[in-house]
């Protein structure tokens, strides 16, 4: 697993897009995620403003338990909602990059927020790791 200050990743080495896309998908499913959105940025740009982009795939995932949770705690959270998963091409395969909760919801000093962060954030850790 890779991370940065607000993400961790997992590369996929000779998997496409594609497939990256359903085997996320999947992992996500079997910790309580669905996916919302899916927003194909390649398709988009070309789409829109005609230019050409690597294969780049964003998923909206939400856990519904967890979202209930942190809506009864902070109204406006939904602004920092879904958890945003992105598939792309990358090397020699599609790398998988999830947000990270924890460094999400440090905007919302709120302890109830916390706990929701913290669960979000090992789940979504469990689903990258089943990748």
């Amino acid at each position: 697993m890779l991370d940065s200050s607000y993400a961790f990743s997992k590369e996929l080495d000779g998997v496409s897009v594609a497939e990256g896309v359903e085997r996320v998908t999947e992992a996500l499913k079997a910790n309580g995620f669905g996916v919302l959105t899916k927003i194909d940025i390649k398709e988009t740009l070309k789409k829109k403003i005609d230019v050409d982009f690597r294969p780049y795939v964003i998923l909206g995932a939400c856990n519904p338990k967890l979202a209930y949770q942190a809506l009864q705690g902070e109204p406006d959270i939904g602004l920092l909602l879904p958890c945003n998963v992105v598939v792309q091409e990358s090397g020699n395969g599609a790398r998988v990059s999830f947000v990270d909760p924890k460094a999400m919801f440090e905007l919302v000093p709120d302890p109830s927020i916390e706990e929701v962060a913290t669960e979000a954030r090992r789940l979504l850790g469990a689903a990258c790791d089943q990748l």
